[in-house]
């Protein structure tokens, strides 16, 4: 990790600003829970009131530190936060953790002194977490830069790392995981984000290799491409990343022209982008930890073949519903399997999946040990979960026993463990062995795994083909705004997207003379860059059979502009040959504030606004990819062939939506947005019908932005 960075999350020296005598006080608990816990580095506590706090030197100003100290916790009033940091910078203090509030989290009032502390943070190069934060904890080093009660309990290391932007939320989490016996081995709030953010942490802790799971809580994301990246490295290294983000049903992006651009709300646009690089989304703050909790002691399923072993028939239905409602794969036992449970379940408890072992499995504990071998060793179950509830007479050997078919197995189990005693939870978590809290938080959370071990597969097997994709050549138009129909059908063309043939015709004559070229039926379009959405403006005739109803149509698609828009430019209108297709999607890009260029694909037509059955990708996607976002569609199905007609030409389309996001990268942030709407896709080649493209104002010496 960057070298201030460590200073930060793993100082050798530590300088309390506004420490307190009072361990009692908000400004005391820092160096209570550095003694207490034995923090074995250098503390330097600073206040003008005390000559020393609890046998350490205290100092009178921060001018009088010695050089070179790691970290600060500054928790002076705010006003005085900007010199604060200005002199540590004159003492060579790393990096700094600001507690002090009254920033532009207050709005209006503190803006301008939050800018003030920006400036000081440039000035004086200290690496700055907050301010209006409750600071870190570190505890593989005892490092407890806090001032949260949290870190007076117990924190003994664990394997996950969890930041979070919101202090209170992120310490009632904490103490839930604490509870829980799921202990983290960091802990940061990043408050404000003046500097050190949310991405930066986690980019640091997650190449730690005490830590196996990275976890965390946002409200706002300042670097997307930055969490892109984070998540790249933690797919290489095999850590998962599991996160809670509030504002599911904000819309995070206005529609300026496209039904891309319309559908492209915040968090969509999120769930599709972060899927593809394996980060695991949480819906709350209890459901994260499920998933901490079952990334952090399980090995990867290799599938999404299911086995269930429980002592209730109910539990195992309504876990078995729940699989394949989220789409995991029921298992079908094998003959061998089932011949060998039949050995070992009674005869009136279940030998097919689910496997009811019944309450003999009290009594018999090996019932339940030779079960989950057997079921774990079918090559047609990937993992397996395991229902009991209040066993508390029996619970250590019922805790031998998972210790012994741990051992004995390689898959990945869960263990479902209803009203499970502290202690028994205790000598499980010594064992690495997953615990949750009911039938359908362990099936949510084996779901969750099995999709970050699909995501990890698909990312290395794409890794050649991502390295390898092409970014076409663009020669875009420097004026911004809407781009003329065949202007963008010829860029579209020089990239491999295939639309229909058009052209551009300024009278009823020229009408004609066009569709006899391309041979009846017809279509035309309304052509004005005043008019983005032509069938609003009933601007499109279809299905358009012989001159007559050409020179009709012509003059009716003129009139409708008119009355829709009086003062709108009108350029003539468009003639296409009508295309046929067995299904209509839509494909488009928008430039998304967080995560730059996204692909969209989705159901096309009139139905997209109404039905909002899209998917989105960080742009650009290889073909492999293009196809997983074509299967995550609610109606794929219309794609494999319904009411009598034939599978669409799959491999065609992939293609097509690839071809698009490379466009999209190659354009980076001159393109605002494009819709290919529909598309029209038929059992040999798919392509476009209609387009719209819109540019922003090219800027002169702009770096170009991350793909």
């Amino acid at each position: 990790m960057p070298p201030e960075i460590d200073a930060l999350l793993r100082p050798r020296s530590i300088a309390i600003l506004g420490a307190s005598a009072d361990f009692q006080k908000l400004n005391g608990r820092t160096l209570k829970a550095l003694l207490d816990k034995g923090y074995s580095g250098e503390i330097y506590p600073v206040n003008p009131k005390y000559r020393e706090i609890a046998g350490l030197k205290c100092y009178a100003d921060v001018s009088e530190l010695p050089q070179d100290i790691d970290l600060a916790i500054i928790a002076v009033p705010a006003k005085h936060v900007p010199r604060t940091l200005r002199v540590l910078g004159e003492r060579n203090v790393a990096a700094a953790v600001v507690f002090s509030s009254g920033f532009a989290e207050i709005g209006p009032g503190g803006i301008g002194l939050e800018e003030e502390l920006r400036s000081a943070i440039r000035e004086s190069g200290v690496r700055v977490l907050g301010p209006n934060c409750l600071g870190l904890i570190n505890a593989f080093e005892n490092v407890m830069a806090t001032f949260s009660q949290f870190s007076l309990g117990p924190t003994p290391p664990g394997p996950a790392a969890f930041v979070t932007q919101s202090g209170a939320l992120g310490t009632a989490t904490a103490g839930s995981a604490r509870r829980r016996g799921l202990n983290f081995g960091y802990f940061v709030n990043t408050g404000n984000e003046t500097d050190v953010t949310f991405v930066d942490v986690m980019r640091a802790v997650i190449v730690d290799p005490h830590i196996r799971v990275g976890a965390g809580y946002i409200e706002g994301l300042k670097d997307g491409r930055g969490l892109l990246e984070v998540a790249e490295e933690a797919l290489e290294l095999a850590k998962p990343l599991v996160l809670m983000k509030v504002g599911r049903t904000k819309a995070g992006a206005k529609a300026i022209a496209s039904h891309t651009g319309s559908l492209a709300g915040e968090d969509v646009v999120f769930d599709g982008v972060i899927r593809e690089k394996g980060i695991i989304r949480a819906r709350s703050d209890e459901q994260l930890l499920d998933f901490v909790e079952i990334a952090a002691h399980c090995r990867l399923p290799a599938g999404r073949g299911i086995g269930f072993i429980t002592r209730s028939g109910g539990a195992g239905a309504l876990m078995a519903d729940r699989a394949e409602e989220l789409g995991l794969h029921v298992a079908a036992l094998s003959d061998e399997a089932t011949a060998a449970l039949k050995q070992v379940v009674p005869v009136f408890g279940a030998t097919s999946n689910p496997v009811d072992i019944t309450a003999q499995g009290l009594v018999d504990p090996a019932i339940m040990r030779e079960s989950l071998k057997i079921v774990l060793s079918d090559p047609n179950v990937d993992i397996a979960v395991v229902w009991l509830a209040f066993t508390e007479k029996h619970a250590d050997i019922t805790v031998q026993t998972f210790a012994e078919a741990k051992a004995q197995t390689s898959k990945p189990f869960v263990v479902s463990w209803v009203g499970i005693p502290d202690a028994a939870l205790a000598r499980m978590r010594d064992y690495g062995i997953a615990v949750l809290r009911g039938a359908e938080p362990a099936v949510d959370a084996v779901v969750a795994l099995v999709r970050y071990a699909e995501a990890r597969r698909n990312w290395l097997a794409d890794k050649c083909a991502r390295y390898t994709l092409e970014l076409p050549d663009l020669a875009l138009p420097a004026r911004a705004g809407p781009v003329a129909s065949l202007d963008a059908r010829a860029l579209l063309d020089d990239a491999g997207i295939p639309t229909v043939p058009t052209q551009l015709v300024k009278s009823a004559d020229e009408a004609v003379a066009a569709a006899e070229h391309f041979g009846y039926p017809v279509a035309l379009k309304i052509e004005s860059p005043d008019i983005l959405h032509k069938t609003e403006a009933q601007g499109i005739r279809l299905g358009l059979r012989d001159g007559d109803a050409v020179r009709w149509a012509y003059q009716a698609v003129i009139d409708s502009a008119r009355r829709y828009r009086r003062d709108a430019r009108i350029e003539g209108a468009l003639v296409q040959p009508m295309a046929q297709g067995d299904a209509e999607l839509v494909i488009g890009l928008k430039h998304d504030a967080n995560f730059g260029v996204v692909v969209m694909v989705g159901l096309g037509g009139i139905h997209i606004e109404v039905l909002k059955d899209v998917v989105f990708r960080k742009a650009p996607v290889t073909d492999r990819e293009a196809d997983r976002m074509l299967q995550e569609l609610k109606s794929r199905s219309v794609l494999e062939g319904v009411r009598g007609k034939g599978p669409v030409d799959r491999r065609a389309l992939t293609r097509m939506i690839s071809a698009v996001s490379r466009f999209g990268a190659a354009a980076g942030e001159r393109l605002v947005e494009l819709d290919l709407n529909p598309v029209l896709c038929a059992p040999h080649g798919a392509a476009a019908v209609d387009w719209l493209m819109v540019l922003a104002e090219p800027r002169p010496n702009a770096a170009e932005p991350r793909q």
